[in-house]
């Protein structure tokens, strides 16, 4: 549900839960005053007939923000919306109000409040929380509804995100009361364990964007010191914990509504169907929201430019293991899509899962594999051990990890990341505003190019006389990169980079067939230092073989989720005199 339909059902609400609680006495009212507060003056303002400009005004800013947590992720919405509520509130409670002591609940007591009727209480670190008034607004939908009635820290261990200041902040205006100590130490007994304990190690170069669940990217001056990246330097992108598979046991499922139904252990895969290596460049599409993020604020994990990586994939083509499933070339008449998902689920046993079009899958030139080796491995277990869907030339969300079950559909999935996710909008759209069914789902994506050396903010001495600039370059659907252009001046002047798709001293990768350029290329530029220049703005933008070309700014492609970032990478360093 989007803002154009929940904003009047919205305020309803509002105003028919204030009457509910009116009636429960100063703790809950106390408890739900940030909220309350603020929903009484909106909905009064919808019946009086004359209200000052500025309620209206307010009443349009609440209903955006709540739009806003509805749709995305919330986080930095949440933070505003609770930040007004509680100084609005805070402004009408009387000093006593305010002051008043907490009573103490026990946990029989929690547990009777479970459902929108009697209220949705949970606790925290010994705290009890009233957040019935919240259950709408979660950014995570009705999942907060699982730990009604009980403890959240089993729930917030998996979904690591919410230990964070701000969220706290929000919980802290829903409390009213505190837990007994008796069934506190009870909790504390039967505390449970981190569901991230079992994670891989991870090589401590790595740049963290989030810790649970686990998302890094490498340093950008050693993403291209070479042109197969090694999965340790590899970028890390995880919604859950890093799934535990015993290989014994493990079964890939493939099923669809019109044909067979085939079971492969990973032992059949590797016997049954012949191997195939593939290298092929895999990106987020949030590679580089770092720099759209500074233009405007967008939602989503803060990547720089090493959201991406090269690496030689090994396995089944998915084309094969389809067709010994029943499923031939005549299954493009009735199926129109391929769903994946994977072995990684969250508290409601809903597997992480997406989709690609059938013509891609059952494609000979579509290359797509059912990977079991990474750079000549097994796949390392943050990389989808003990098998992942690689698939060339698109987005990374579709390349689904610890993969569990295939489908064939004439649908596509309709999970939250194909329908609700990754999808592109204009730099107009906000959250009042924005509609996913608008959208398709990304799959191929755009040009790309970013300089990785020098990094930003660098300082080069003036005696160096000539300067290296070095970089990736990539193009998704297959379309290969013909040519990067670096400026050393901000765009005033343009002198073409030396492109290579191999490490040197080695024999480079033979030139692909059309429309299966799946790698990326290596750039390199040394020119002399312009002189006179105290800094220097160097520029990069690639052209494939379609001749698309990069935009040259992010505003005209800004986005509110900050995908899709591939405007001219921009980078600035000072020149040190001697």
């Amino acid at each position: 549900m989007f803002p154009q339909e929940i904003d009047a059902m919205l305020l309803l609400r509002r105003c028919h839960s204030l009457t509910r609680l009116g009636s429960l006495g100063p703790q809950r009212c106390k408890a739900a005053s940030p909220l309350a507060s603020l929903a009484a003056r909106l909905c009064s303002s919808r019946r009086e007939d004359q209200r000052s400009s500025q309620h209206v005004n307010n009443s349009a800013s609440w209903k955006t923000v709540v739009a806003g947590l509805l749709t995305g992720t919330g986080a930095v919405l949440a933070y505003t919306l609770h930040h007004q509520k509680v100084e609005r509130a805070d402004a009408g409670l009387p000093s006593e109000a305010k002051s008043s002591p907490l009573p103490v609940f026990n946990y029989d007591e929690v547990t009777k409040h479970r459902s929108l009727e009697d209220g949705i209480w949970v606790t925290y670190k010994g705290g009890v929380y009233d957040i019935t008034e919240f259950v709408a607004m979660h950014p995570g939908g009705n999942k907060i509804l699982l730990a009604a009635g009980g403890a959240l820290e089993p729930f917030w261990a998996l979904y690591a995100v919410h230990d964070q200041e701000y969220v706290l902040e929000i919980l802290s205006q829903y409390k009213v009361g505190e837990l007994s100590v008796e069934d506190q130490k009870k909790q504390e007994n039967t505390k449970a364990s981190d569901p991230y304990a079992s994670d891989p190690e991870r090589h401590p170069v790595l740049r963290v964007n989030c810790k649970k669940p686990f998302n890094a990217e490498p340093p950008s001056e050693i993403l291209t010191e070479s042109y197969i990246t090694p999965h340790v330097f590899f970028f890390k992108r995880n919604r859950l914990p890093v799934p535990q598979v015993d290989t014994a046991s493990y079964r890939l499922q493939v099923e669809g509504l019109s044909g067979g139904e085939l079971s492969l252990s990973l032992e059949d895969l590797k016997t049954q169907f012949p191997k195939h290596t593939v290298t092929a460049a895999m990106q987020c599409a949030g590679n580089r929201r770092s720099d759209m993020n500074n233009i405007k604020e967008v939602q989503g994990l803060n990547w720089g430019v090493s959201a991406i990586g090269n690496a030689k994939w090994g396995g089944a083509r998915l084309r094969d293991v389809l067709l010994a499933a029943g499923f031939g070339p005549e299954v493009a008449k009735w199926a129109r899509h391929v769903h994946f998902e994977g072995l990684d689920k969250d508290v409601t046993g809903t597997a992480y899962g997406t989709s690609i079009p059938i013509s891609k899958a059952i494609s000979e030139e579509g290359d797509v594999l059912l990977a079991y080796e990474m750079n000549g491995e097994d796949l390392p277990p943050d990389h989808g051990f003990p098998l992942r869907v690689v698939v060339p030339g698109v987005v990374g969300a579709r390349n689904v990890k610890w993969l569990g079950r295939i489908v064939i559909s004439a649908e596509e999935s309709a999970s939250h990341c194909q329908q609700h996710d990754y999808k592109g909008f204009s730099p107009g759209t906000d959250w009042s505003k924005v509609d996913p069914k608008s959208a398709p789902a990304i799959q191929e994506l755009p040009i790309q190019s970013a300089i990785t050396v020098p990094a930003d903010g660098a300082v080069i001495d003036r005696s160096e006389v000539t300067l290296t600039v070095k970089g990736y370059a990539w193009s998704g659907g297959g379309r290969e990169v013909v040519r990067v252009d670096v400026s050393l001046d901000g765009g005033n002047t343009w002198q073409v980079a030396q492109l290579r798709n191999g490490d040197e001293g080695e024999t480079a990768e033979p030139s692909p067939p059309p429309g299966r350029a799946w790698a990326w290329k290596l750039w390199e530029l040394t020119a002399p230092l312009p002189p006179q220049a105290e800094e220097l703005e160097i520029i990069c933008k690639a052209v494939d073989n379609s001749y698309n070309v990069q935009p040259d700014t992010i505003l005209p492609i800004w986005n509110l989720r900050g995908l899709l970032n591939n405007a001219w990478h921009r980078v600035k360093v000072r020149v040190r005199e001697d």
